[in-house]
């Protein structure tokens, strides 16, 4: 059974190809700088890899040219062997609280809530749309962001707001991530070979989240209404104090939109290190001694250990810590700092396994209290699982 997985961004399309019978990724690739100036793709096949300029003004351009060169490069011998496509949405709500197949009534809902994920659901819905014209032989499936997380209960996904904007305007807390934790969550129960744990699960890579699950379901999680809130990230800000905003706005001469793109693409690594927002930037700018930049990183790591602890204890103590996505899965210096910090609490790091470790395994030392384990995330092969797992249930 071949299942393409689609991540669709505001300028970007990437996707994966797997064969699910031999679990094995066929083809992957992204194309980049949609409806702008000098955009392209790269597809990566047969361990080859081709990078071409082509001008894509919009998703139905790029679909139509994937579809095209998968048939020109052998990928695929017919467009009718993709037996469906699953499609990563960023906001489900509280609409949807599993992933779906496609259909009428799921376009209309999904329409109805685009504008709680502006940048990320028109564009999915774009793609599910070109998708459904382009490949109409294949099922379409929604795997959602925040479904994992729609297990919170009332205490944790609340927020001490009049009770009105909750019931009547959906304000709540809706995290993002969910289908990268999930696949932790996953990988987790393997390692453990049990059922029954408390994981603190580490995404960190451009953008950071931090989850809380026990016994595979998600308690709490750092995001809240938007991806902004939470730990600090490469532009986000991650949790402040909202009130300052409107000060801002006054003394900047901008309005509140203008202020929240800010905080959203001009804060975080990149704000306080005036430099980037990538890690392994501001790292060689700290062995450097750049002041900016240790201030930053030092930041980084204090707002995702204050989110571990305070996790450990709504866990009530925790069997695994795990670290995942770029920062989390190539940083052997992150993950150090993080868990020294945290030894108060017996979590220790054996040093020499952190930093040789290569894409998985345990870092923790043998009388950690808690294990401490590298595991790279794959949210495009959960997304495909639960497409297979979709039409089985349905039989198509």
């Amino acid at each position: 059974m071949l299942i393409m997985s689609i991540n669709a961004g505001s300028s970007s399309l990437k996707y994966c190809l797997f064969d699910m019978d031999d679990d094995k990724l066929i083809s992957k690739g992204v194309f980049e700088r949609i409806g702008i100036d000098d955009s392209f793709y790269t597809i990566k096949y047969n361990g080859e890899k081709i990078k071409e300029s082509r001008e894509l003004n919009n998703i139905n351009d790029a679909v139509k040219v994937l579809l095209d060169r998968l048939i020109t490069l052998n990928i695929v011998r017919d467009l009718n062997e993709i037996n469906a496509v699953g499609h990563r949405i960023v906001q489900g709500l509280d609409v949807f609280k599993n992933s779906c197949i496609v259909n009428d009534e799921v376009i209309e809902k999904l329409n109805s809530i685009k504008d709680f994920a502006p940048l990320h659901n028109p564009k999915s819905l774009e793609t599910i749309l070109a998708f459904k014209e382009l490949l109409p032989s294949a099922t379409n499936v929604c795997v959602f962001d925040t479904s994992f997380h729609q297990s919170m209960d009332e205490v944790a996904y609340s927020y001490p707001i009049p009770l009105k904007w909750r019931d009547e305007y959906s304000i709540r807390k809706y995290g993002a991530h969910g289908t990268s934790h999930r696949y932790i969550a996953m990988e987790t129960e393997k390692i453990l070979d049990k059922k029954e744990y408390k994981l603190i699960s580490c995404h960190l890579g451009s953008g950071a989240s931090i989850c809380a699950i026990k016994d595979g379901k998600c308690v709490d999680t750092s995001m809240g209404f938007t991806p902004m809130a939470g730990v600090m990230m490469g532009t986000r800000c991650g949790d402040i104090d909202a009130s300052f905003i409107p000060y801002i706005m006054e003394k900047e001469g901008k309005n509140c939109f203008e202020i929240i793109n800010d905080l959203n693409t001009k804060s975080g690594l990149l704000g306080m290190s005036c430099l980037s927002s990538d890690m392994r930037d501001i790292n060689q700018a700290c062995d450097e001694g750049d002041s900016k930049s240790l201030l930053a990183r030092e930041k980084y790591v204090q707002r995702i250990v204050d989110y571990i602890a305070q996790y450990y204890v709504l866990l009530e103590g925790c069997d695994i810590i795990v670290f995942t996505a770029g920062v989390g899965e190539n940083n052997p210096n992150i993950r150090k700092m993080v868990i020294d910090k945290l030894n108060c609490l017996g979590i220790k790091i054996d040093n020499q396994k952190n930093d040789n470790l290569r894409e998985f395994g345990k870092i923790s030392s043998k009388n950690s209290k808690a294990l401490v384990y590298v595991i790279p995330t794959d949210e495009e092969k959960m997304i495909a699982l639960d497409t297979v797992n979709l039409i089985n249930q349905n039989n198509l």
